[in-house]
C-alpha cells in the first residue's frame, strides 16, 4: 500500500509541474503588450494573405487526419490512446510556439543553429507587418504579414512530432510522451527549422533548399521514431498480432492528409502565384504515382491490392516531394515519387523482418522519404548535380551532409531524451497496461470495447477493482 501511495505521488508531480507551467504561461500574458494588426496594403499583398490563411487551415487539418490515419491501424484496445498521441500537439506544441518556439525558430540568429529566445517571446513583434532581420533580411514573405507566416509556420511544428508516435504506438505511456515532445520540439525540432528556413540559418547558406519540410518534418520525425522505436523496444506478441482496428480510418485519415498537403507544399511558396501551382501540381502527381506504384509493387510481390496499401503508398508520395515540390518538373516528380516509393516499399519489408518494431513504419515511410527526397532535391534542383557544373555538385555534396548531420544529431539526441525522460517518467507502459490497452489503461475510455475478447475483459475489470481498493 506504501509503494501504490508514493507512485500515486511521483504521477502527480508531473501534472503539477504541466499545471504550473500552464499557469505561469497564462499570467505572464497579461504583461506581454500586442504589435500592431493594422495591414500596410502598399507592402502587402491580399491574394497573397488569403491563399496562406487558407494553406495554413489546410495544414492544420493533416493533425487529426493523421488521427485517423494512425487510429486504424492500430489494435481495437489503442485506437483513442494512439488518435489523441497526435490530436494533442494541436494544443501543447500550439502554445509552445507562441511563448518560445517562433523565437528559437526564426528570432534573431545565434550562430546559424538557433534563434534568440527573447526575440518574439510571447509573440512580441509579431503582428501585421514585414518584418527584417539584423542582416537585412525580410522573414517569412515579403508580401504577408509575419503573424501569418508565424501561424502557418506553427502547423508544420504541430504535425512533426505527431508523426513520430507511431513508431511507438501501443506501448508509450502518455505523460512520458508529453514531456518527449517537449523536448522534441526545443532541442531538434527548433534548430532544424532555424537551419533549413532562416534566412542566416546554417543549411541555407549551404544552398541546401528544402521547399517544405522534408528534413525539418519528416527526416527529423522519422529518425526520432527509429530512436524510439528501439530504446522502448518491441509490443508483446498479442499486441503485434492484432488486426487493424479500422482501415476506413485509414483512408479517411489518408484522404485528409492529400488534401491537407495541397497547404503544406503549395503554401509554402508563400505567394498566389506560379510556383504555388507548381507545387499543388507536383504534390498530386507523386501522391497519385506513390500510390499506383505501392499497388502494383505489391501485386508483383504475389500480395493482393490493399486499402492500406493504396493509403501508406499516397502518403509515402507526398512525403517524396515535399522537399523539391516548388522546384521540379512534373515529369520529374513522377521519377522522383516513383523511385522512392520502391526504397520506402523495401524498407517497410526490411523492418518487418528486423527486430525494430516501429508499429506504424514511420521511418521506412517517413524518415526514409524524407531523407531520400532531399538527396533528390540535391540533384534535380536547378543549379543541382543535375546542371553538371563543379558549384552544382557542391551544392548536391551540401545535401547530403545536411541529411547525415540531421540523422546523426536527431538519433542521438532522441535518444537520449527517451533515456532522460524514462529516468523521471517510465516511458513504457507496465505489461499488464499494454495487455488491458492504453485506452483503458491510459485513459478510461474504449473504442469497440466489445470486440476485444473476455481476456482483456477481465484484466480490466481486475484493472478497475485493484484501483478502486488503493482509493479507499
Amino acid at each position: 500500500m506504501i509503494m501504490v501511495n508514493d507512485t500515486k505521488k511521483v504521477m502527480k508531480k508531473r501534472w503539477i509541474i504541466l499545471m504550473l507551467s500552464m499557469v505561469i504561461i497564462a499570467i505572464s500574458g497579461l504583461f506581454v503588450g500586442e504589435p500592431s494588426f493594422k495591414c500596410d496594403f502598399t507592402k502587402i499583398n491580399a491574394a497573397d494573405v488569403a491563399w496562406l490563411i487558407t494553406s495554413t487551415i489546410f495544414v492544420l487539418m493533416m493533425t487529426p487526419g493523421l488521427s485517423f490515419f494512425y487510429g486504424g491501424m492500430v489494435g481495437a484496445k489503442n485506437v483513442i490512446s494512439t488518435m489523441l498521441q497526435s490530436f494533442i500537439a494541436m494544443g501543447l506544441i500550439s502554445i509552445l510556439w507562441v511563448v518560445f518556439g517562433f523565437s528559437l525558430a526564426f528570432g534573431d540568429d545565434i550562430g546559424g543553429i538557433i534563434g534568440n529566445p527573447l526575440t518574439f517571446l510571447m509573440f512580441k513583434n509579431v503582428g501585421a507587418g514585414v518584418y527584417m532581420t539584423a542582416t537585412g533580411k525580410v522573414l517569412g514573405g515579403a508580401t504577408i504579414p509575419l503573424a501569418l507566416f508565424a501561424l502557418f509556420q506553427m502547423k508544420f511544428a504541430i504535425i512533426t512530432p505527431s508523426l513520430i508516435t507511431g513508431s511507438f504506438a501501443e506501448r508509450v505511456r502518455f505523460s512520458g510522451y508529453m514531456f518527449f515532445m517537449i523536448f522534441f520540439f526545443v532541442m531538434i525540432y527548433c534548430p532544424l527549422a532555424h537551419m533549413t528556413w532562416h534566412p542566416d540559418g546554417l543549411f541555407l547558406k549551404w544552398g541546401v533548399v528544402d521547399f517544405a519540410g522534408g528534413i525539418v518534418v519528416h527526416a527529423s520525425s522519422g529518425v526520432a521514431a527509429l530512436a524510439g522505436a528501439i530504446f522502448l523496444g518491441r509490443r508483446k506478441k498479442s499486441t503485434i498480432d492484432a488486426e487493424p482496428a479500422n482501415i476506413p480510418f485509414v483512408l479517411l485519415g489518408a484522404a485528409l492528409l492529400w488534401l491537407g498537403w495541397f497547404g503544406f507544399n503549395a503554401g509554402s511558396s508563400l505567394h498566389a502565384d506560379g510556383t504555388a501551382v507548381k507545387a499543388f501540381l507536383n504534390t498530386n502527381t507523386a501522391s497519385a504515382t506513390a500510390m499506383m506504384t505501392w499497388i502494383f509493387f505489391d501485386c508483383l510481390r504475389g500480395r493482393k491490392p490493399s486499402a492500406m496499401g493504396a493509403a501508406v503508398g499516397c502518403v509515402v508520395g507526398l512525403v517524396a516531394i515535399t522537399p523539391s515540390a516548388g522546384y521540379v518538373t512534373v515529369g520529374q516528380s513522377i521519377f522522383i515519387s516513383f523511385v522512392i516509393t520502391i526504397i520506402c516499399n523495401i524498407a517497410v519489408y526490411w523492418r518487418s523482418h528486423s527486430r525494430i518494431d516501429d508499429a506504424l513504419d514511420v521511418f521506412p515511410t517517413h524518415g526514409t522519404g524524407g531523407i531520400f527526397g532531399t538527396v533528390l532535391t540535391g540533384i534535380f534542383i536547378q543549379g543541382g548535380l543535375i546542371s553538371g557544373t563543379w558549384a552544382g555538385f557542391i551544392v548536391f555534396l551540401y545535401h547530403i551532409l545536411a541529411v547525415v548531420i540531421v540523422f546523426v544529431y536527431t538519433f542521438g539526441m532522441s535518444y537520449f531524451g527517451y533515456w532522460l525522460i524514462d529516468k523521471m517518467i517510465p516511458m513504457r507502459v507496465s505489461s499488464q497496461s499494454e495487455e488491458i490497452g492504453l485506452d483503458l489503461s491510459q485513459h478510461d475510455e474504449h473504442y469497440g470495447l466489445a470486440h476485444v475478447g473476455e481476456r482483456e475483459l477481465a484484466e480490466y475489470e481486475e484493472h478497475i477493482k485493484t484501483k478502486n481498493e488503493n482509493r479507499q
